[in-house]
């Protein structure tokens, strides 16, 4: 299978890399900006399983003209995508009458453009594969209903739209071979949450995430398509 996981540096996106990796002739795109982060990954990988194949590419996903480049670059790799998780995010805990305009601006890149703009250009690749799932992550931040927190307004409608685009792009392409779904996730513990919430200590470690990651990936589409899963072992 070819796969592609972005925010791959570190907290899930590294550890659901690493679960792919154990399976041999998969290939496993492993995206971030960080390029040292993402080459020791798949240094890592190789160690732990000689036959996997970890391509690392470092890439701003919030700059378009990057994001093009990189998509040309994964297509001169393979002929196809099984399997695309969107997990690369940006958060910013920040009163709403405080916060800056670029950091919204970064916020509605990263987390909505990003995955866009990314599943638009690589429609050409999932429609070659005989089953294909692109799985947006959400958060039950953004989940219609649940309790809402202070400091993420722009963080919290960035994920309402992922989950938006997942519904439609699930109609809009129902009748291909291509699924769409949404995880909303509760607290994890990565270093995302650690750094807009210092001191906060969630009950999800990132590596039990990504075992559902992967799980999911492989198996979800069978039973959803354009769904908005809570994944939440606490209310909100």
């Amino acid at each position: 299978m070819n796969i592609i996981i972005t925010g791959a540096s570190r907290g899930i996106g590294y550890e659901t890399v690493k679960l792919f990796a154990k399976t041999e002739g998969n290939k496993v795109f492993a995206v971030s900006r960080n390029k040292q982060k993402i080459e020791e990954l798949a240094t890592a990988c190789k160690i732990d399983q000689p036959y996997s194949t970890v391509i690392p590419l470092a890439f701003d996903l919030s700059d378009k003209k990057e994001l093009h480049t990189l998509v040309n670059e994964i297509s001169q790799e393979v002929g196809h995508i099984d399997i695309i998780i969107n997990n690369a995010g940006y958060l910013v805990n920040r009163n709403f009458d405080e916060i800056l305009d670029t950091e919204i601006e970064q916020i509605f890149k990263v987390n909505v453009l990003a995955p866009m703009f990314l599943i638009q250009k690589t429609l050409p690749l999932l429609k070659e594969a005989k089953k294909a799932h692109v799985i947006n992550i959400s958060s039950m931040a953004g989940f219609q209903g649940s309790s809402k927190f202070p400091g993420l307004v722009p963080y919290s409608a960035s994920k309402s739209a992922v989950a938006g685009l997942t519904e439609c792009l699930a109609e809009e392409y129902k009748d291909t071979n291509i699924k769409f779904n949404a995880l909303a996730l509760g607290a994890v513990a990565t270093e995302m949450l650690a750094e807009a919430f210092p001191g906060y200590e969630a009950p999800t470690t990132a590596i039990e995430m990504a075992s559902y990651f992967h799980d999911f990936a492989l198996n979800g589409h069978k039973m959803y398509n354009g769904k908005v899963l809570p994944v939440s072992s606490t209310t909100p």
